[in-house]
């Protein structure tokens, strides 16, 4: 099967890491994956595993999540999303005449609808939209009839990649789950004896949203009561933010240096020898192997994937996240469950965690079972590939009778 897989973020991101593990586990022939994906690092480092690949100057989205749908200055995005849409057409366009005709579109986030629309438009191929984040539920009526009615007239099927993801959706909506997957590799991880400090990471884009400023002063609160506890925080900056346009970015609060920030706070508290900042990495299991416990503190009110990924190693999470659906994270069994934007609260958890090593060794075990049963890489492949096939069976019928 050839397929179009549209990738609107540039960022290397929770959504192009799921993306690229979801192409390494389909079985070998079964998908020829066809890229269209902004200009950025997630392209970078999907040309580097070989993948036909396509680069678009940028590519239109049309944001309804709960965390970033528009308003006050975010309409200002809008205007982005305009400009951005010849460009999309070219990318599009560039695709069907190097590429010829594909069998399905991917679009691998529903902020990427637009692109998706145009694509489906102009290969005339089924279109499969991939859910990732958690969508507007409360306060915005026209803005859910608008996603309810672009998916059900523009998307032959819809793939959340959990329940609380697809509880978000409107009702009524035929949304399937496929979790996202992760291959651990050699996930064998040695826990730290007791007696060695108990190791607290936080993995992933390096932004305000994520949670990054929470962290860092749950660990002053941890430190300055003699807590036995090391924190690393790993990643990078989302974007450049030197010249006129990064100065635009964080005029707007659009954008912010969190890796100077970060910096600034460690040395002004002094925290140089117990909070270490590390930079961007691809090799995920190198660092889950030398973590106890996994926070993930983000404003966001979802599981993200640095969650699973640490479950496979045995590492527990203490997560932000106000209803978890227990296919994905269970609280006081998998992790700890804390209020997000709440540093107290988050540092509460860690010291309680600290002095309960067989606790978090309780909880390690238990996240690890869960990963097997629901991030399986090359089951949720499988689950996809038969979504793939369904709608070409259902597309061949059609033509027949046509």
């Amino acid at each position: 099967m050839k397929i179009l897989y549209l990738n609107p973020a540039g960022a290397f991101s929770g959504a192009s890491r799921s993306l690229l593990e979801l192409l390494r586990a389909f079985p070998a022939g079964a998908v020829e994956p066809r890229l269209l994906v902004a200009t950025g690092l997630a392209a970078d480092l999907f040309e580097k595993e070989g993948f036909a690949l396509l680069r678009a100057h940028g590519i239109s989205q049309l944001d309804l999540t709960r965390y970033g749908h528009y308003r006050g200055p975010r309409w200002l995005i809008l205007a982005r999303e305009l400009w951005y849409l010849p460009f999309t057409l070219r990318a599009l366009l560039r695709a069907r005449r190097q590429w010829g005709q594909i069998d399905l579109i991917h679009a691998n986030e529903i902020t990427a609808l637009p692109a998706a629309i145009i694509a489906k438009r102009l290969f005339g191929r089924p279109l499969v939209v991939h859910v990732r984040s958690v969508q507007l539920t409360e306060g915005a009526p026209l803005r859910r009839k608008l996603l309810e009615r672009l998916l059900a007239r523009h998307a032959d099927a819809v793939v959340a990649i959990d329940e609380t993801v697809r509880a978000s959706l409107p009702q009524g909506l035929a949304a399937r789950v496929v979790h996202n997957g992760f291959d651990p590799g050699n996930a064998r991880r040695e826990p730290a004896p007791d007696s060695s400090p108990l190791r607290v990471g936080m993995i992933g884009s390096l932004l305000a949203l994520k949670g990054v400023y929470d962290f860092l002063e749950a660990a002053r609160i941890c430190l300055a009561r003699g807590a036995d506890v090391e924190f690393v925080l790993v990643g990078s900056n989302v974007r450049a933010l030197a010249g006129l346009k990064g100065n635009v970015l964080k005029a707007l609060g659009f954008a912010r240096d969190v890796e100077g920030d970060i910096d600034d706070f460690v040395a002004r508290h002094g925290l140089g020898g117990r909070v270490r900042r590390l930079g961007f990495t691809t090799d995920v299991a190198a660092l889950y192997r030398n973590l106890d416990v996994l926070c993930f503190p983000s404003h966001l009110d979802a599981v993200g994937r640095p969650v699973l990924e640490a479950a496979w190693f045995g590492v527990p999470a203490v997560a932000a996240v106000e209803r978890p659906s227990p296919d994905t994270f269970v609280p006081g069994e998998t992790g700890v469950r804390v209020p997000a934007r709440d540093p107290r609260a988050l540092a509460e958890a860690i010291l309680a965690l600290e002095a309960d090593r067989e606790g978090v060794r309780r909880m390690g075990a238990a996240a690890r079972r869960l990963a097997e049963r629901n991030f399986d890489s090359r089951k949720n492949a499988r689950e996809m590939l038969a979504i793939y096939e369904e709608l070409l069976e259902r597309r061949n019928r059609s033509a027949l009778a046509a």
